[in-house]
């Protein structure tokens, strides 16, 4: 046995090069670890990619997100899949308009004068022990 593997998984059969079809980056730029992705409500049929052309990895993609929104972390750990291979399914996903991706919106709260002071007099305090070192 691997001294890194872990007992509990079974060894995956297919690279992640195959899976991705050999690309190593993602169509779209914008997908980061907690962008959400949902499945479209829409009933149109997809733009570009047909469920029978879809990949098994794709098809469980759209299937872990069909109940509700996942960070692409999340999808990534429940395909045991590497981030970067996930990142490129989930825009290939997108470019054929069957699930969308989301960044998380910041708090409103953030945007606030009151929020800026504070994390102003935070930063200078966080300085200031720095600087005593």
């Amino acid at each position: 046995m691997n001294p890194g593997a872990r007992p509990d998984r079974a060894p995956r059969l297919v690279r992640p090069y195959a899976v991705t079809g050999g690309r190593s980056r993602p169509t779209r730029n914008t997908l980061d670890l907690i962008t959400v992705v949902r499945v479209r409500n829409v009933p149109s049929p997809p733009v570009a990619l047909p469920p029978t052309e879809l990949s098994p990895e794709q098809e469980r993609v759209v299937a872990l997100c069909r109940d509700g929104g996942l960070t692409v972390a999340e999808i990534a750990a429940q395909l045991s899949l590497p981030v970067s291979v996930t990142k490129v399914l989930v825009s290939d996903l997108v470019d054929g308009g069957l699930v969308t991706a989301q960044a998380p919106q910041p708090p409103t709260d953030l945007l606030a004068p009151a929020y800026a002071q504070q994390t102003d007099a935070l930063l200078e305090r966080v300085l200031d022990g720095l600087r005593n070192l």
